[in-house]
């Protein structure tokens, strides 16, 4: 099979034109997402999927979302939590059995610092939790691509008047630590500190939005991309979608259509539920997805309507 490369360039207009050859990625691969609440919540990832149906349908790139919500890598779980959190070793070689997967992009971080100070043995579970992740991904025969946790903002958190200070008995994703995202940016510093040989690339969403968050706040300070400051929206969506793109190395020139977006989005949830379901998981609460083989079936005829949009 030819070996590609993806180069790609995004901006918030989300239009692309293909460039080079990347090892990353060859024809055919099945690309698994995986991952927290973000994750779960998929823009990001159906942005992507639509920009390389644009550009690139003769790669055949098979694109899965198994993003969990309120899960950690490092099996933590704050005391006010309604339920334990789910850690993803639980389920991950489940995750690489059942889906077999070439490329793994996995994004963690947001909860492993369970929304408390700084903490020596936090930081600990978080990087044995990560490290363990590596290796059984890489055990599996796929690829890793490593995402930095996003930016935890307290300005909406603090407008509602629930962020403590560091001296508070106890903390929780209701009850944030002030300064929680000093906890988010150690993560992020130490994984892309990762060298090659340990992971196959490591892309810093975190400083994209930061950035992008602090250039709107020149004209409009009260700009958020969240309402609790761990759960962005679509616009933040739009800017880790860019990241990843750009990384990958796509130019812009192409726009692509909103309803190819749509129906990427809608078959996408299917899928999602279905291998959720299919792969097996512990958090309550998580809506059921068909039958494997009956969710495929639908996506698939999703999948023809995509068809009829592309040239």
């Amino acid at each position: 099979m030819i070996i590609c490369r993806l180069l790609i360039v995004v901006c918030l207009g989300f239009s692309f034109c293909w460039a080079e050859e990347s090892p990353l990625f060859k024809q055919g691969d099945r690309v698994v997402f995986i991952g927290d609440s973000n994750t779960y919540a998929a823009h990001y990832v159906n942005y992507i999927e639509a920009a390389m149906a644009v550009h690139r349908p003769d790669l055949e790139l098979e694109i899965l979302n198994v993003g969990l919500p309120s899960e950690t890598a490092s099996g933590l779980s704050e005391p006010a939590h309604p339920f334990p959190r789910p850690c993803v070793h639980e389920r991950l070689e489940r995750v690489l059995q059942k889906t077999e997967p070439d490329v793994v992009i996995a994004a963690y971080g947001m909860n492993d610092g369970m929304y408390y100070p700084p903490s020596a043995e936090r930081f600990t579970a978080y990087r044995e939790g990560m490290t363990s992740l590596i290796k059984k991904v890489h055990d599996s025969g796929a690829k890793l691509i490593l995402l930095t946790p996003p930016p935890f903002d307290p300005k909406p958190m603090a407008k509602k008047g629930v962020l403590l200070p560091a001296d508070a008995a106890e903390f929780s994703w209701k009850a944030i630590y002030e300064d929680y995202d000093s906890v988010l940016a150690e993560f992020s510093d130490w994984l892309t500190g990762l060298n090659d040989e340990r992971v196959e690339l490591v892309i810093d969403v975190r400083t994209p939005m930061v950035d992008y968050t602090t250039q709107k706040r020149r004209s409009d300070p009260d700009f958020v991309m969240s309402g609790d400051g761990v759960h962005f929206d679509e616009e933040g969506h739009r800017i880790i979608a860019d990241r990843l793109l750009s990384q990958w190395k796509i130019e812009s020139e192409k726009a692509v259509p909103a309803e190819l977006e749509k129906l990427v989005a809608k078959r996408q949830v299917i899928l999602r539920d279905a291998w959720l379901t299919h792969c097996g998981h512990k958090r309550p609460g998580t809506r059921a997805g068909l039958p494997l083989k009956e969710a495929q079936s639908k996506a698939a005829a999703i999948q023809r309507e995509i068809d009829q949009l592309l040239p």
